[in-house]
C-alpha cells in the first residue's frame, strides 16, 4: 500500500511539473530536462510513469475536466454556474488547469492530442438537460447549444483577460458573463434565486476547506 501511494504521489509530481513547464513555455518549447528539473526527481522515475513528453501532455489534459468542489444544489443551473465560477477561481492558482488550456490553444498540441472542450461541453449539457427537465430553463433553450456557447465564451474571456496589460479578475468577468447569458435562458423565478456573485467561488472553496479539516 505504501509503495502504491508513493507511486501515485510521484506520478502527480511529474504531472504538476509538466503542467508548469507547458504553461510557461508552451508544448514545443517544453523539454524533458526542464520537467525533470522542476520535479526534482530522476529520469528513471519519470520513465516508469511516462514514456514521453506526449504522454505527459495527455496526462495533463486528462486532469482538465473537473467539477471538484461543486456540491448538489437546489437548482441544477446553480451547479452549472458553480463549475464555471470555480474553474475561473482555480485557473490562476492551479497550473494543471491553466496548462490544459494552453495545450488546447497550441496548434501543435491540439493537432496531436485534441482538446477537452468537447468534454466540458458534455458536462455542462448534462446539467442543462436536467435543469430543463426540472423546468428551470425557458422552453426555447437548447442545452447542448447553450453549453457549447458558454464553453466558447468562457475560453474567449479567459484568453482576452490574460492578454491584457492589467488583467481584470477572471471570476468577476465570468460572473458578468452569466449576468448577460442567464436572463435569456432561465425562467424568472429561478433566475432570481441563482447566485452568480464573483465572491461565490471563494466562499465555496472556503467551505470545502473547512469541511475537509473537520
Amino acid at each position: 500500500m505504501a509503495r502504491q501511494q508513493r507511486a501515485i504521489r510521484t506520478r502527480r509530481i511529474f504531472l504538476e511539473a509538466a503542467a508548469e513547464v507547458f504553461d510557461e513555455h508552451g508544448y514545443d518549447a517544453a523539454t524533458i530536462a526542464a520537467i525533470l528539473e522542476r520535479a526534482g526527481l530522476t529520469r528513471g522515475a519519470l520513465y516508469f510513469h511516462f514514456t514521453s513528453k506526449e504522454e505527459l501532455a495527455r496526462g495533463v489534459l486528462q486532469e482538465a475536466v473537473t467539477s471538484d468542489g461543486v456540491s448538489p444544489q437546489t437548482f441544477k443551473l446553480q451547479e452549472w454556474v458553480d463549475i464555471a465560477l470555480l474553474l475561473a477561481y482555480r485557473l490562476p492558482r492551479e497550473p494543471m488547469l491553466s496548462a490544459s488550456i494552453r495545450l488546447s490553444i497550441d496548434p501543435r498540441a491540439r493537432s496531436l492530442f485534441g482538446t477537452r472542450w468537447p468534454d466540458w461541453i458534455s458536462l455542462g449539457a448534462g446539467l442543462l438537460v436536467k435543469a430543463k427537465e426540472r423546468g428551470e430553463l425557458l422552453p426555447h433553450v437548447d442545452p447542448e447549444a447553450t453549453s457549447r456557447l458558454l464553453v466558447g465564451a468562457w475560453t474567449g474571456v479567459q484568453l482576452v483577460t490574460e492578454s491584457m496589460s492589467e488583467p481584470p479578475d477572471l471570476v468577476s468577468e465570468i460572473s458578468a458573463l452569466f449576468e448577460l447569458i442567464l436572463p435569456n435562458a432561465v425562467v424568472p423565478g429561478v433566475l432570481a434565486r441563482l447566485d452568480t456573485s464573483p465572491h461565490r467561488a471563494e466562499r465555496i472553496m472556503e467551505e470545502n476547506r473547512v469541511a475537509a479539516a473537520s
